[in-house]
């Protein structure tokens, strides 16, 4: 990285970086309170909301969410008439899966082979950090050019809506006139990317119901309606033969035009065995970024170890779809809806419940804002041009502020690339990103108050 006032002071303070992550990894902060307890959430606000006041904030509130959680605010005022900047992060976290699969505790910041591991070192507890680090080189090297408005939300990871709800109400807490969401990532390390596309989101709870209780298999089975059998047969319909998603009426015939994805390095990335085949049907950038794709993400089902000979008089299902842009995710939800409904088998009773939904989003890239996070990249990432890139996941707040404030520009750009493997066990950040990012920042918000 080229010497500059603002990249020597990120590199200075990057002991302090890391020290400060360590806190925040430290909090279980699971937004799911059946599992992890209230208190660590309300841990990590307080932790968020002390770092803002502690760098000048005004007006600091922890502010209660329509779900029950907490979301923090901080306004940091800068010259008279200038800009104003939001800046997203979210603190709530993942739970941390299987914790024998991780190598180092979950919970305790590790370092290990250059990278620093824990769950939300990269998702999304290493972007509070990043604008914190960016705001601190500018303090450092003639002051914060523009007003800055910070947002961390605390139930982003559940897709419970808490923040979005809150903004509706509240519309003038967050107006701003470019926001930085720090919850994406580069295409990879060392490739400095803007994200331009999410996929929205919908979750659906299925329950089916054949019998007044469970039976014996051998007594009954062959005969008897299999609760688990009809379950599996509504999941089965939800792909083709190659894996491409089929939800009735739902289209998957959409092609991304930008930055493609190597299927080889895909199935690197994503740690595909070997001879197991990709599914779907297009590029690999068509099929994460610009088309449909559902998961069956839990099944309620008798385990292997313990389990009887019983026909199932229940099973239960928790299957999330992904929606591409330009397509509606209560639309998509009222499809899903009623093709399970219309393909579940042998007139089994079935019930679906919707626990979440965001929309889809979609950049503008020709705004001002988007030239000046390019220079601002190109210098911290040595000259590298700033890519364009779309990201299969959801962040369902930036549809909620690109509705609100329509004249607002927003930008995504954060730490989660491929290595940090995010969601999974052993999530990590790279140190190096964290910094570059946090110098990107720091001089985009030189270069937009400039411009």
């Amino acid at each position: 990285m080229p010497s500059n006032p603002v990249a020597e002071t990120v590199a200075s303070l990057m002991p302090r970086a890391k020290q400060e992550l360590t806190e925040l990894v430290a909090y279980k902060s699971v937004a799911d309170f059946d599992q992890f307890p209230r208190s660590e959430s309300e841990g990590a606000a307080r932790w968020v909301a002390d770092a803002l006041r502690a760098e000048g904030f005004q007006d600091v509130a922890l502010l209660d969410t329509p779900d029950g959680t907490q979301s923090v605010y901080g306004f940091l005022p800068g010259p008279a008439g200038a800009k104003t900047v939001l800046l997203y992060a979210h603190y709530d976290v993942q739970p941390p899966l299987d914790e024998a699969g991780w190598v180092t505790p979950p919970f305790e910041l590790t370092e290990r082979d250059g990278r620093w591991y824990g769950r939300g070192s990269a998702d999304c507890k290493g972007g509070l950090i990043m604008h914190l680090l960016a705001l601190r080189a500018l303090k450092a090297d003639g002051g914060v050019p523009v007003n800055v408005k910070v947002i961390a939300e605390g139930s982003e990871e559940q897709g419970t809506g808490g923040l979005e709800r809150y903004a509706e109400e509240h519309p003038e807490l967050l107006t701003a006139d470019t926001i930085v969401i720090g919850d994406a990532g580069n295409f990879r390390v060392g490739v400095p990317t803007v994200t331009t596309a999410l996929r929205g989101m919908t979750l659906l709870r299925v329950r089916v119901d054949t019998l007044e209780g469970n039976l014996h298999s051998g007594q009954f089975g062959g005969a008897a309606p299999d609760a688990l059998g009809a379950l599996i047969r509504v999941l089965d319909s939800l792909r083709a033969e190659d894996g491409s998603t089929t939800v009735d009426g739902l289209t998957g015939e959409e092609h991304w035009d930008g930055l493609q994805y190597d299927e080889d390095r895909f199935r690197q990335d994503a740690k595909v065995l070997d001879g197991v085949g990709l599914i779907g049907s297009g590029t690999v950038a068509d099929r994460i970024w610009a088309r449909p794709a559902v998961t069956v993400l839990g099944i309620d089902c008798p385990p292997v170890v313990g389990a009887t000979p019983s026909v199932q008089a229940g099973a239960r299902a928790l299957i999330s779809l992904r929606v591409p842009p330009g397509v509606d995710a209560a639309q998509a939800t009222k499809l899903l809806q009623a093709h399970v409904e219309a393909h579940t088998p042998w007139g089994a009773r079935v019930t679906t419940e919707q626990i979440g939904q965001g929309q889809a989003f979609r950049a503008d890239t020709t705004s001002p804002a988007y030239a000046a996070m390019a220079e601002a990249m190109a210098v911290a990432y040595d000259g590298a041009e700033m890519q364009y890139a779309g990201q299969g996941g959801s962040i369902p707040l930036c549809n909620t502020l690109a509705s609100l404030y329509p004249q607002a520009e927003i930008l995504l750009i954060g730490l989660s690339e491929p290595e940090a493997q995010i969601h999974a066990v052993n999530e990590s950040v790279s140190p190096e990103e964290l910094e570059r990012l946090a110098v990107a920042e720091a001089l985009f918000l030189r270069n937009y108050a400039a411009g």
